[in-house]
């Protein structure tokens, strides 16, 4: 498998290329030349499978001349009970009749980024160890990309993560699981402005190509095609463990900040799961939700972006939606171009409501938005209907699905994180705090560390060329 940039001018790659690469050098997105097909046969053989056997099965065609029996033992060895809690890794539970909630969050920092982050140490150590190589990791996050990237990549042999974050921004559980990581090979770098900042940073040093070799960054966010594939699997087991026949139609509702959970489900999709719609929440920061409404992509400007109760969607500006995009206007990588380099970065905003490619858009997705008062009213609801205990970002998936429910079509909501990352929030909904794992409790109290930077460029390049 080869893999192209949308925006058409960086040389084709294979695999372990672009995943030490992370963003294009043209400063596009990687995707594969095309999506290998997985049959009704193979989905129907699923069913009987073990997750890291199902992520043999759909990752192994985008991750090839990877060895298969290599592959197959390091999805095992990823995959795990003692790392996700149950031999499942995955955890079903129904709301009500309509909605159920996949559960993806049973990871070692309890939120849905280490399905993949868990593979990607794996990945990583095992490129580098063949190229006997270093990387330097550099990442944003605006909750818990950060901290399943650290728990994923801390002391592992030849690689170093350098962490942006908004400064005072995520909850005390978020921050204190990143800034409690002493090991020498974390760096957590807290940002005095918003998430979106800290991703322009890591996007403006990533596009210094000469800078980039010479301390040989790479990337951790969503940006790094690897991330979406490895999420592109629960969407598989989520069908194949929810449905009696194959074939039998399910939406998905997706809780999205930076677009990239989304774009998984639409890979899945175009790889022939027969998802029938793709259900997309935001909260207050509805730049996305905006789009698919009006065909308007208009990202807001840090000081417009606000500060809510479901933080890891405090987005603006979703990098993953570029690869979405190129999809729909057929891969024409000069229109893409033109919409993200001219249209985007000089006059802040693209049209495409008249575009055909628009109408293709909103025949397979839909949108809605959730606010905070939605969000306690939704967690408190599903605790007294089920027992259940949501987190804010579930919750805002749960609010959006509920609107878009039609009969005879079941939904899965994507849960986002477990509840005990947002104690606050749960204690306003159902006045009681969410139970912890015996993992995380008392972790505000360890010792942490970080530094602050204010939102320069150079300032973060001196500070990875001194650290490196």
């Amino acid at each position: 498998m080869n893999y192209l940039s949308t925006r058409g001018l960086a040389p084709r790659a294979g695999f372990d290329d672009i995943l030490l690469e992370g963003l294009a050098p043209d400063g596009g997105l990687y995707l594969p030349e095309h999506y290998p097909r997985i049959e009704a046969a193979a989905l129907r053989r699923m069913q009987g499978m073990s997750y890291a056997d199902i992520a043999f099965e759909v990752l192994h065609p985008l991750l090839a001349p990877m060895p298969a029996g290599e592959l197959r033992d390091l999805l095992r060895a990823t995959y795990t009970a003692q790392a996700f809690g149950s031999p499942d890794i995955i955890r079903l539970q129904r709301l009500d009749a309509d909605i159920g909630l996949l559960g993806v969050s049973q990871g070692p920092t309890l939120a849905f980024k280490d399905m993949a982050m868990q593979l990607l140490g794996g990945l990583f150590e095992r490129a580098l160890a063949a190229a006997g190589a270093e990387l330097n990791i550099l990442g944003a996050t605006s909750g818990d990309t950060g901290s399943a990237a650290e728990y994923a990549m801390r002391g592992r042999r030849g690689i170093r993560v350098f962490m942006l974050s908004p400064f005072g921004r995520m909850s005390p559980f978020q921050t204190a699981q990143m800034y409690s990581l002493l090991e020498p090979n974390i760096h957590n770098i807290a940002v005095q402005d918003v998430f979106d900042t800290c991703q322009d940073m890591v996007k403006a040093v990533s596009a210094d190509l000469e800078f980039k070799r010479r301390w040989k960054i790479g990337t951790i966010n969503s940006i790094n095609w690897a991330r979406v594939a490895a999420q592109v699997v629960y969407y598989f087991a989520g069908y194949v463990r929810s449905v009696r026949e194959v074939g039998e139609p399910l939406d998905v509702c997706v809780p999205s900040g930076n677009f990239g959970n989304i774009l998984a489900a639409h890979v899945a999709r175009e790889m022939g799961l027969p998802l029938r719609r793709l259900v997309l929440a935001t909260n207050e920061n509805n730049v996305l939700d905006e789009f698919l409404r009006t065909g308007v992509y208009r990202p807001r400007a840090p000081e417009q972006t606000h500060q809510t109760s479901s933080p890891s969607m405090d987005i603006s500006k979703a990098s993953n939606f570029e690869r979405f995009v190129f999809d729909m206007l057929g891969r024409d990588a000069a229109r893409t171009r033109d919409l993200f380099e001219r249209q985007l970065s000089g006059q802040g905003s693209f049209d495409l409501s008249a575009d055909p490619a628009f109408a293709r858009m909103r025949e397979g997705m839909v949108s809605g938005s959730s606010d905070h008062a939605t969000r306690v009213r939704i967690i408190r609801e599903t605790f007294e209907a089920s027992g259940i205990v949501i987190d804010p970002h579930t919750a805002d998936g749960v609010a959006v699905g509920r609107r878009e429910l039609e009969p005879g079509v079941p939904m899965l909501v994507v849960e986002t994180a477990l509840a005990a990352k947002f104690e606050a929030t749960i204690r306003e909904a159902i006045g009681t705090d969410p139970q912890r794992p015996e993992s995380a409790r008392g972790i505000e109290l360890l010792p942490q560390r970080f530094v602050v930077m204010k939102p320069e460029v150079d300032a973060l390049k001196a500070y990875i060329a001194e650290h490196c």
